[in-house]
């Protein structure tokens, strides 16, 4: 079976076909869905929509395009959504200096609340990360120093040196359609060296369609086109790479029901 490690299906892109677009998932074999709260404000709306679903679950956080807008978050505001058995982890958080470097410091100080807050619930941090390696290495290896946490790099499409960082501190690294896409072979290479124990697959629906879809709305059904990929990366059975993940997604997100 496969899991969804990152998606956002309650976005507006699904507002006319959301049922439809978990159905054929579920077709496509597609067991657990992890719905990610990218605004905390939102969370609570995905809380109440995982529970009338099945095996879908959300985290709560901000993500770090609107850092800005919660300038006084703090760790307790996040850590009061985590209550929720239907909040498995904290984020979606981070950096990306690519868009928004103008608002580096909101997105820091915002980032480091997130971090605390992973500390103190033991929940996993879900890590965006986009042209800020350095930044990134300093702020969580400081962190780490004081009070080790678990995570991952979701979406990872860093340096082989990120890369490394975060698995030495006992991260998991998370594939996208990203890997399917041709002019990724270099990204190919760096999940070449990534233990099978560290993987997780994603959609991040409805961005990054993966090959043969580009072009076309992500889904979570898609996320077995890139199960596929990093099969033949690794040179395993798909049907090996999907319970692999699927493994090591229950062994991260523990507050995830494992049930049949």
């Amino acid at each position: 079976m496969f899991t969804d490690s990152h998606c956002h299906i309650n976005a507006e892109d699904f507002a006319a076909d959301r049922e439809a677009v978990i159905l054929r998932a579920r077709e496509m074999n597609v067991r657990y869905i992890l719905d990610v709260s990218d605004d905390i404000a939102r969370t609570p709306q995905i809380i109440d929509f995982c529970r009338m679903q099945r095996h879908i679950y959300t985290t709560t956080g901000v993500h770090p395009e609107i850092a800005n807008k919660y300038p006084a978050l703090t760790a307790a505001d996040i850590m009061a959504q985590t209550e929720s058995e239907y909040v498995v982890g904290i984020g979606e958080c981070g950096l990306d200096y690519y868009y928004n470097s103008d608002i580096k410091d909101s997105q820091i100080k915002v980032f480091n609340e997130h971090i605390k807050a992973a500390q103190q619930s033991g929940l996993p941090l879900i890590i965006h990360n986009r042209d800020a390696d350095a930044d990134m290495m300093e702020i969580l290896a400081r962190a780490y120093r004081q009070k080790p946490f678990t995570g991952e790099l979701h979406c990872f499409s860093s340096s082989r040196e990120l890369c490394e960082f975060a698995l030495g501190i006992g991260f998991y690294i998370s594939a996208s359609g990203i890997i399917t896409f041709k002019k990724s072979e270099d990204l190919r290479q760096i999940f070449a060296g990534v233990p099978l124990d560290r993987l997780l697959i994603e959609t991040d629906a409805p961005y990054l369609a993966p090959t043969p879809h580009r072009g076309q709305r992500n889904e979570p059904a898609f996320v077995v086109n890139t199960a596929e990929v990093l099969a033949q990366i690794k040179q395993v059975e798909v049907a090996q790479m999907a319970d692999m993940t699927t493994n090591n997604f229950l062994r991260l997100f523990q507050k995830v029901k494992k049930d049949d």
